[in-house]
């Protein structure tokens, strides 16, 4: 694939990207003001499992075919770019209230479930393994985390209504008014733009790997770069329109449960599947995605009152772009 096609494929990919947010959140939005379900009931589920599609996709897929370095980077990469980058992009657009069960509940689960992930992986260090690697009875064990977390969200949603769900989480002054469809133009909604988001995903994904198999990069750093930002983008481009839209919480939810989904429920399914050899990343990959979740625990717990504020947001995308650069300066040295 020449150099010309690939920036074209990814280019096609971001436009489908940028219209199926749109209508995505627009639809979701709709929908939950008509089941009467607060906006970060629906972030965490429909809009999470949505935009985490391309991830499932990408992991699966990589996974069959014998190559874990991309199945398990791109989750640990994406779990990383979610926070640091589209959380500190989306901050420094539109400070982000967070709520107090988001603070309390949401993120703690977001961290516990890294930690879970982190022991099972790393079956040299905890076992004194030779080789590290998810295996099926891991797999399940995160399955079976995926499982807890569906319970408490079908708990929270049927413990408090939509009224004092948003009243909850909504940040203060007016937001803007969510515009209600009818039911089937709201699904159809969903579903395109869920479609768009996907095909988009691919298409971005298809073309960034191309362009760096072509420079000689290797497969954990493509993974745990280009391919997660690319399965990424439909959750960074969901949650600025959503946060822009005023569906601040929506915005929050979709970052929380894309990361709990891509642990718990893709590195699940995927190592349930097939066993995962975690070659190619290391305890440095894993612990900044452990600290990106303390970071916006800090941040929301202490400086900011419950607020990420434009501040807060830039640090975050400093610790990316600084992780970035090491990753790229280690891969340089390699291939030199």
């Amino acid at each position: 694939m020449s150099t010309l096609l690939s920036i074209a494929i990814l280019l096609g990919g971001l436009v489908l990207i940028y219209y199926g947010a749109n209508f995505l959140t627009d639809g979701a939005s709709s929908i939950a003001r008509r089941m009467q379900v607060s906006s970060l009931v629906i972030g965490l589920t429909v809009v999470a499992i949505g935009t985490s599609t391309p991830e499932l996709a990408v992991s699966l897929s990589s996974a069959i075919h014998g190559k874990e370095s991309i199945a398990l980077g791109n989750i640990v990469g994406s779990n990383i770019f979610n926070i640091l980058a589209i959380l500190g992009v989306t901050a420094i657009i539109t400070p982000l209230r967070v709520g107090k069960s988001t603070l309390y509940a949401e993120i703690p689960m977001v961290f516990i479930f890294s930690i879970a992930l982190i022991l099972l992986a790393n079956d040299a260090v905890v076992h004194s393994a030779t080789v590290n690697s998810l295996n099926r009875i891991d797999g399940l064990v995160l399955l079976f985390f995926f499982a807890l977390f569906m319970c408490y969200t079908i708990y929270i949603a049927r413990k408090k209504g939509t009224k004092e769900m948003d009243e909850a989480h909504q940040p203060d002054g007016d937001a803007p008014k969510i515009k209600v469809y009818s039911w089937w133009l709201s699904i159809v909604m969903v579903i395109g733009g869920l479609v768009m988001l996907v095909v988009g995903g691919n298409l971005f994904t298809e073309g960034a790997s191309s362009i760096a198999r072509a420079l000689g990069v290797s497969e954990s750093v493509i993974g745990l770069t280009l391919v997660a930002v690319g399965t990424s983008v439909p959750e960074l481009a969901t949650s600025i329109v959503a946060a822009r839209k005023g569906e601040v919480d929506m915005a929050i939810g979709n970052i929380v449960g894309s990361n709990i989904f891509n642990i718990a429920l893709i590195l699940g399914t995927t190592a349930t599947i097939r066993p995962i050899k975690s070659e190619g990343i290391t305890l440095l990959d894993y612990g900044v995605m452990l600290l990106a979740v303390v970071l916006i625990f800090l941040f929301t717990l202490f400086y900011g009152k419950r607020e990420i504020k434009r501040l807060e947001g830039a640090a975050l995308l400093l610790v990316y772009i600084t992780y970035t650069v090491w990753l790229i300066l280690q891969e340089t040295s390699t291939l030199a």
